[in-house]
């Protein structure tokens, strides 16, 4: 019985996959800054995170997540803020955006082959280049603007 059951579930992540991501907002609320990243591969400068391993919850994700491009460190649980539909990268995608304001930062992020660039920047003056969607994830956030379902 036990086959069948694992059959069908193989089956059925073959015919219906979704991918699911965590991001962080790293929120400094003392200098009223904000993590960003600018990947190597993709264009702008955005929130930290990645995808949902097998076996991973999306908290455990964004941890990883945060250390692996921003050697943030989390000291308290993230918010979640709210859930998207990431069209952009799939019809499938769903990302979880949660609100880091406990963390403390080990080291400044060097660049390396992932990552081109990282920082923390001022609320009203982020990087040229800052990604629409990063923009109005922060609006949302901090400015009260409606929450939409897409990314």
């Amino acid at each position: 019985m036990k086959w069948r059951h694992r059959l069908f579930h193989t089956y059925f992540l073959f015919r219906r996959p979704m991918t699911l991501g965590a991001r962080g907002v790293v929120l400094d609320e003392a200098t009223q800054s904000v993590f960003l990243i600018r990947h190597t591969y993709v264009p702008g400068w955005q929130f930290p995170g990645g995808g949902v391993e097998t076996g991973h919850t999306i908290e455990h994700t964004l941890a990883k997540e945060l250390m692996e491009e921003g050697n943030i460190e989390l000291t308290g649980r993230p918010e979640l803020f709210a859930i998207y539909h990431n069209a952009h990268a799939s019809r499938r995608d769903h990302v979880a955006l949660y609100i880091c304001r406990s963390f403390r930062q080990t080291a400044p992020r060097l660049p390396d082959r992932e990552i081109a660039e990282a920082g923390f920047f001022k609320l009203d003056a982020l990087p040229e280049g800052t990604t629409s969607a990063t923009r109005q994830r922060l609006a949302e956030i901090l400015g009260g603007a409606d929450v939409p379902l897409n990314w």
